[in-house]
């Protein structure tokens, strides 16, 4: 349907793309596009092209092969990454040995705050936020969701020192887990 002669509503329309577009221009660092890993069951957002690798960990009796999508930019790095549980793994225990793992990884000092979050199409998840140390010795804090859907476990993180409210936002704002 189109607006009425004389509203402001094509102008408004105008501006805001308008504006959209300049700060668009005006910050390449952050240049956020939609990505959804194939077979992931995932998507969000992220400012820079992730790269993707996949490795073999032990989140149960055999190994899991975990998937990862991440990119670098602006000082911090993105990461969106998941593993489907084969039988025999309890997701509890496998959500739990990930999470340990990435606390160590980060040299965390303490287990890190988590609150339970909502991320549409997931049955459960937390996000955690923790302080410590990249492999270069430097403080490098951490936000991270862990999220669950059936036999998946996903985490999307960024990891940075500071983190900046609006480059998180994006990123976990919209996180959707879809059939």
């Amino acid at each position: 349907m189109f607006p009425k002669a004389g509203s402001a509503r094509p102008a408004t329309a105008i501006a805001t793309l308008l504006a959209t577009a300049l700060i668009g221009a005006c910050s390449p660092t952050f240049n956020w596009r939609e990505v959804r890993p194939a077979e992931s069951g995932i998507g969000t957002l992220m400012p820079c092209k992730p790269e993707t690798a996949q490795r073999a960990v032990p989140l149960g009796p055999t190994p899991v092969v975990l998937h990862m999508s991440s990119c670098d930019t602006g000082g911090l790095t993105y990461a969106l990454a998941w593993a489907e549980l084969g039988d025999g793994v309890d997701p509890d225990a496998a959500q739990s040995t990930w999470e340990t793992a990435s606390r160590q990884s980060l040299r965390a000092v303490g287990p890190g705050t988590a609150v339970p979050v909502n991320v549409p199409g997931a049955a459960m998840a937390t996000k955690v936020t923790l302080s410590g140390q990249n492999h270069q010795g430097k403080t490098t804090d951490a936000q991270v969701t862990y999220i669950r859907q059936g036999r998946r476990l996903y985490q999307a993180a960024v990891y940075g020192h500071p983190l900046p409210e609006d480059a998180l936002g994006p990123f976990f704002d919209n996180l959707r887990v879809t059939p």
